[in-house]
């Protein structure tokens, strides 16, 4: 949804939090298309193929991004080094994503449960520095694996309101192997909103989040290349975010368990700094420090 920076004190204290629950939800999705099974998910593949492998990007990524008259949609589509199977059994698991969702700053605690309407992750979404959890925003996400075969993976997350007029949240993730033990990702995610949270937004854009910029690329009047900025720019910023938080999450699982909370925290951070014009937000050591806490608190905290 928004940007998940930080904002101006007063009337942009809304955007503040509109922008860090669109973090959260990375990769919710509203009107967008649904791919229907692997094989439309290949072909995908297939037609990006050369934008994978030469972009500017470092990795083999794509990151595109709409924004319409109440409603924005991101969509990423990445090569992960890392088989199938493992991304599969990683990414169909509830408690695995409140690991991958509290890696970006503004996340300040996640847990995964059993309700009566099935799995759920309750979030809590604050400023991007140490903040007591208890005062950051609440907003609940049902889970549900709607595929998870030998080759094919689709994990949604959803919920229907989010604050100030924002609403129709939907994650959705899938996947399919690739050869040479490879996986092909696409995260989809988009929102509605409304008159409020676009004044919130709009006044965080035109202060704060004037300078702040994305990833892809569009023609001036003039024929020039810039850089996407805006809300579709604060999309950008958070696919990319959640992107590396994911990978970060699947190369740790190669560590012992008792280093992987400590591996997944520096490595985030470091691929974060690859695109210091984007989503430098804070240095190593407060954030390496506000995250070590934050993980603790999410072992042991049990919040309603």
């Amino acid at each position: 949804m928004m940007s998940i920076e930080s904002f101006p004190r007063c009337r942009t204290g809304f955007a503040r939090t509109l922008a860090a629950i669109g973090a959260a939800c990375l990769l919710a999705f509203g009107t967008a298309a649904v791919h229907a099974d692997a094989g439309s998910l290949r072909a995908k593949h297939g037609e990006l193929r050369e934008r994978l492998s030469n972009n500017p990007y470092q990795r083999a990524l794509h990151i595109d991004s709409t924004e319409a008259s109440n409603s924005l949609q991101g969509d990423v589509y990445a090569v992960l080094d890392h088989p199938f199977e493992k991304v599969r059994d990683a990414l169909k698991e509830p408690g695995a994503w409140c690991d991958v969702m509290l890696l970006p700053f503004n996340t300040k605690y996640c847990r995964a449960s059993e309700g009566g309407g099935g799995q759920q992750l309750a979030v809590r979404i604050g400023r991007k520095f140490n903040q007591p959890v208890e005062q950051a925003f609440k907003i609940d996400f049902q889970f549900r694996n709607a595929a998870a075969t030998a080759d094919y993976l689709e994990t949604r997350v959803t919920a229907p309101e989010g604050p100030v007029g924002t609403r129709d949240y939907r994650i959705r993730v899938e996947a399919v192997p690739l050869p040479g033990g490879k996986t092909f990702m696409h995260l989809s995610y988009a929102y509605g909103y409304g008159t409020a949270s676009r004044l919130a937004m709009s006044a965080y854009l035109a202060t704060a989040g004037a300078d702040k910029i994305g990833f892809s690329q569009t023609r001036d009047a003039n024929g020039q290349l810039q850089y996407i900025d805006g809300m579709r720019g604060a999309i950008e910023r958070n696919a990319m975010r959640y992107y590396l938080a994911i990978d970060a999450y699947l190369d740790a699982l190669d560590t012992p368990a008792s280093q992987q909370v400590e591996k997944r925290i520096q490595q985030w951070f470091t691929e974060s700094e690859r695109y210091p014009r984007q989503l430098r937000e804070m240095d190593r050591t407060t954030y390496v420090t506000m995250k070590r806490a934050e993980y603790e608190r999410q072992q042991t905290a049990a919040l309603n």
